[in-house]
């Protein structure tokens, strides 16, 4: 599948509609947290894309997500406890929740817990 860098997955205003997983990785209980990982795709272009969320069921507002590009090779073989790491490596990645109130493009780590 081609894949094509001019499509609106690309920026914080692309929906979570418009991508379908591909693949569960698990969960990532790392410091207790229970993230959830998953491989998603872009169902207008094809893009693949590491996907990262968790939600602490206590805490009102504490929702975030991550959602950075990820090739096929590394899609097969990343392990749950790796996707944090993963996602502060890239140049940069889009993050969003409702502990951010609004998405925007960023790079390096960010806060999980």
């Amino acid at each position: 599948m081609k894949v094509h860098t001019d499509c609106t997955c690309e920026t914080v205003e692309a929906e979570g509609v418009r991508f379908e997983t591909v693949r569960s990785l698990g969960y990532d209980t790392t410091d207790g947290r229970y993230g959830e990982p998953s491989i998603e795709r872009c169902q207008q272009c094809g893009q693949l894309w590491l996907h990262y969320s968790v939600e602490y069921s206590g805490f009102s507002r504490s929702g975030r997500w991550a959602r950075g590009k990820i090739d096929p090779e590394q899609a097969m073989s990343l392990e749950p406890e790796q996707a944090t790491d993963y996602l502060a490596a890239l140049p940069s990645y889009i993050r969003g929740g409702s502990y951010f109130r609004s998405a925007a493009r960023i790079s390096g780590s960010m806060p999980w817990s």
